[in-house]
């Protein structure tokens, strides 16, 4: 099999900051804050802790943007964390972020937004929760989990018909979603039907090690939702300007993500009761359903499972950009890297990456894929902040931005801890994760002896 020659065609520059910024919010925005605070507070306990971790994830995620702003600049090319550590550390480091992005990094988030989409469906319309008689009986499960594949079939089919379609569906999404989050958050409070006495409901988590276990397993399922900080990164080698763009959309998108964040965790606590929210899913149903009542929570699940097609769609969009560059170093199928001539988007990568969000939609729990991905997606981005360091050294006349080196040591020891607590806290799903990365060291030498 060939690998792709200089007469193929190549990704080409479209992206303006308003697209890039977008996809940064679209990114972030999806399944996480509107699935994961429910569950968080039922092992944190108390709503005050939980607001406080929200916070303390976006200061993290912020930083982690600054960092990225340098990394994008010096390198604008297709890949991400492929292309930073293979050119600032050695190929093999590339390759190992590119093989976990291929398994993790992207297919789980869109069969999680998927799922997402099906939870919030069925809060909307409660027969989706009941067996269906379809001359066999089938299990509600059975029922979400073929909705969820339904939708992933068809975002990729929309986005193999080129990157301009794609993106102009891409805006509609997110704007939508945005515009959705201040409605619901302004009607919301206005309601005034919550109460502020929900603050302070709860129990505090004792002072000892297993609470910090529990809180590092918790920022790990928040840097999960905050994920998607650094999606414009993956887009280089397709931004018009990339020196100027690249870090003001990953710097808008994240700040503006914090604040939307912050604004409808305080809107989940305000409108329900800290007992009644612990371990719920779908929680901005529950939330629309206590404080405008049962219409409305019908018409808003509707549409948060609507917006969750925005998250979806934005990783279909970044993922197959990570196994292009790693096909075109030869270091993964070639098929990947091959471009089709009239669409001018890697297709078959990204319908490689629909099939296996599919096989993950069918395989996984829900709270197990929230882990594999939270640990998964923490290993790079780390290793990438390093980067930072090496590259002010080697390229002094790079875009320097505010805050080094305090910004990447706070992203740093955050990123290191939230990892060991969250392995301590939940083995399981932290060790498939690092089986994960593991299984790429063969896989890299495999590639790298067949097709160099």
């Amino acid at each position: 099999m060939d690998v792709p020659g200089r007469n193929e065609p190549e990704l080409k520059k479209t992206l303006g900051p308003v697209s890039l910024s977008n996809i940064v919010v679209a990114n972030m925005i999806g399944a996480g804050i509107f699935t994961t605070s429910g569950l968080l507070l039922r092992d944190l306990g108390h709503p005050l802790l939980m607001l406080a971790l929200w916070v303390g994830g976006g200061l993290i995620a912020l930083c982690g943007a600054l960092s990225y702003g340098e990394l994008g600049a010096a390198f604008p090319r297709a890949g991400g964390e492929y292309y930073f550590l293979s050119r600032l550390f050695h190929p093999l480091a590339g390759f190992l972020s590119g093989w976990v992005s291929f398994f993790v990094g992207f297919s789980a988030p869109i069969a999680a937004s998927a799922v997402g989409f099906s939870e919030y469906l069925a809060r909307a319309f409660p027969v989706l929760d009941e067996p269906l008689k379809l001359g066999v009986t089938v299990l509600p499960v059975v029922t979400k989990k073929a909705i969820a594949i339904l939708v992933i079939l068809a975002f990729t089919l929309v986005h193999v018909q080129g990157l301009k379609p794609g993106a102009r569906v891409q805006n509609i999404l997110t704007t939508g979603k945005v515009g959705l989050i201040l409605f619901l958050v302004a009607i919301g409070f206005a309601s005034s039907r919550g109460s502020w006495s929900h603050f302070t409901s709860g129990d505090w988590l004792p002072a000892d090690f297993s609470s910090l276990k529990v809180i590092g397993l918790s920022l790990m399922w928040i840097m999960f939702a905050y994920s998607g900080w650094n999606a414009s990164a993956y887009l280089g080698s397709e931004i018009k300007n990339p020196r100027r763009d690249l870090p003001l959309s990953l710097l808008l998108g994240t700040g503006v993500v914090i604040l939307l964040y912050l604004g409808l965790n305080l809107l989940y606590v305000y409108a329900v009761p800290p007992a009644e929210m612990k371990g719920v899913i779908s929680v901005g149903g529950l939330a629309a359903g206590k404080l405008l009542g049962a219409g409305w929570e019908k018409f808003l699940s509707i549409m948060i499972a609507f917006a969750l097609f925005s998250s979806l769609s934005a990783f279909i969009i970044i993922g197959p950009r990570v196994y292009y560059a790693m096909a075109s170093d030869r270091l993964f199928f070639p098929f990947a890297a091959r471009v089709h001539p009239v669409s001018r988007v890697p297709a078959l990568s990204i319908w490689l990456q629909g099939a296996i969000a599919a096989v993950i939609v069918v395989s996984g729990t829900f709270e197990h894929i929230l882990t594999y991905m939270g640990f998964s997606l923490g290993i790079f981005p780390i290793l990438a902040v390093v980067g930072v360091f090496k590259l002010r050294k080697n390229h002094p006349d790079n875009l320097k931005l505010p805050g080094f080196p305090l910004v990447q040591v706070i992203y740093l020891l955050a990123g290191v801890s939230i990892l060991v607590l969250g392995l301590l806290q939940s083995p399981g799903p932290s060790g498939v994760a690092i089986l994960t990365v593991l299984a790429g060291l063969p896989a890299y030498y495999f590639f790298k002896r067949k097709y160099n």
